[in-house]
């Protein structure tokens, strides 16, 4: 019998992909700089570029990031909070919203890094492994139960 109270291993992987999510939010937030190298090269842009349209675009990137970081910490508590309860209790719907939710935001944002060459696209890679091993964890804790 499956003992809903303890943290189960696809619980704490689920946590703590909820964290790192967190924590990117936060960076967004406090500490992302307008225009990374990574932004210029993607855009093509040169120093004659930048210095006519470099500081308006920089007052605008600051401000989308700072409401992607908001959306990102909120997605990192909302994960959080699904691991501490009903992914941990294993109410039925937990998983739907894991994959669903885990889906449009870890695996779009992978994708799109991955998509135009970012120079974070490993270390979110990794961080949708962690997702996904917490699904796998969560099925195979499942099938273990039911044996």
């Amino acid at each position: 019998m499956l003992d809903r109270s303890k943290w189960s291993p696809s619980a704490v992987l689920m946590a703590m992909t909820g964290i790192i999510v967190v924590c990117i939010g936060v960076y967004f937030v406090l500490f992302r700089p307008p225009l990374l190298p990574e932004d210029v090269r993607y855009m093509q842009l040169t120093e004659a570029d930048l210095s006519v349209v470099g500081p308006s675009l920089r007052d605008w990137f600051g401000r989308v990031f700072a409401v992607l970081g908001g959306f990102a910490m909120a997605t990192g508590v909302l994960m959080i909070t699904l691991a501490a309860t009903a992914f941990r209790s294993r109410e039925p719907i937990a998983a739907f919203g894991a994959i669903l939710g885990g889906a449009v935001s870890i695996g779009t944002m992978t994708a799109v890094n991955f998509a135009i060459n970012s120079d974070f696209k490993w270390a979110l890679l990794g961080l949708f492994a962690l997702w996904a091993a917490s699904l796998i964890a969560y099925w195979l804790e499942g099938a273990k139960a039911i044996a």
